[in-house]
């Protein structure tokens, strides 16, 4: 069951805050992403296939950090011809994935670059120092900084935005066809992606994690995805003395703070028995959605599997 009913849901816009200095706080880290150059470097990979090339990519991301990616191209492509392009997400704690499905894409057309979030499951590294806890999770990450900058999900999500300004500069990738797709925190960086860097055309997000954090933590925060807010206030703010000042904080790097500056077609999925990614959390994001948008619902599944969604989400991205 979901964890309101639906007409609540649609229309449901979030009960987390927004810092009153948000878009200045963007502002300042793309000024900054601005100075960041787009070269990188390629190392071929083991795995090849008739049907593209693959590629270890890597890049210098805000910080200093070395991103690493996975590239792959179509075996047959031409400069005069430019193909789309397509940005990759993964879920919280995994990496860029296996080569199979984005030699698919590439069957298609598609270059496709799968992105490794900074000190997960991959090879990105993340050398930003910050003050306060590393435990327990990347939402929590510098947020006892004073500088609000050193927020994790800030820089992460600053290198979905520098992955599609890479894949726009191949002389092979027309830099009006890119698309952008990923399920849970891959959803999360496929919506923040999208909001940030407005030249994406069209956008999949899959069940997206990091969503109205207040809300998350109202619904059974100790079962879901958001379960270190949980111990971040049982360790350091037990009788809540802080709870405005950390919520608040949180809004810089809340997708539904950012939804409103998407311009891209979206296709938003959401399944309405997930108790990882409360339902409600992604309605809040999908609702500030000013752009052209279609709500798939999967009634019975949860934070897993869904069928045919590959299929659907193909379809989708051929429109490029």
């Amino acid at each position: 069951m979901p964890d309101m009913p639906l007409t609540q849901m649609k229309e449901y816009k979030g009960s987390s805050p927004k810092p009153a200095d948000f878009d200045e706080y963007w502002k300042r880290a793309l000024e900054e992403l601005d100075r960041q150059p787009l070269d990188y470097e390629l190392v071929r990979a083991d795995f090849q296939s008739p049907l593209a090339e693959c590629f270890h990519l890597y890049f210098t991301g805000v910080g200093g950090a070395r991103v690493h990616a996975k590239l792959v191209r179509p075996t047959e492509r031409s400069n005069a011809k430019r193909g789309p392009g397509l940005a990759m997400f993964h879920g919280y704690t995994g990496d860029s994935g296996e080569w199979f499905n984005k030699v698919n894409y590439a069957a298609h057309g598609f270059t496709v670059l799968a992105l490794d979030c900074r000190g997960q499951g991959g090879l990105s590294l993340d050398p930003v120092t910050i003050k306060g806890t590393t435990v327990r999770g990347h939402i929590i990450r510098g947020i006892d900084d004073p500088d609000p900058d050193k927020l994790y999900y800030r820089n992460v999500f600053l290198d979905t935005v520098q992955t599609v300004r890479i894949l726009m500069n191949m002389e092979h990738v027309d830099e009006n066809r890119i698309g952008v797709y990923g399920e849970s925190q891959g959803g999360a960086l496929a919506t923040a992606c999208a909001a940030l860097e407005p030249r994406v055309r069209i956008a999949v997000p899959v069940y997206p994690f990091l969503s109205d954090y207040k809300r998350a933590f109202e619904v059974n925060p100790t079962t879901s995805a958001y379960e270190e807010l949980v111990y971040y206030f049982r360790k350091f703010d037990p009788n809540h003395l802080r709870e405005d000042e950390i919520f608040n904080k949180l809004g810089y790097i809340d997708i539904q703070n950012l939804a409103d500056r998407i311009q891209a077609d979206v296709l938003w999925v959401t399944a309405f028995s997930d108790i990882v990614c409360p339902p409600s959390t992604q309605f809040a994001a999908y609702n500030k959605i000013e752009s052209t948008k279609e709500l798939l619902i999967y009634h019975e599944y949860g934070h897993e599997e869904l069928p045919y969604l590959g299929d659907k989400a193909l379809s989708k991205l051929m429109n490029l």
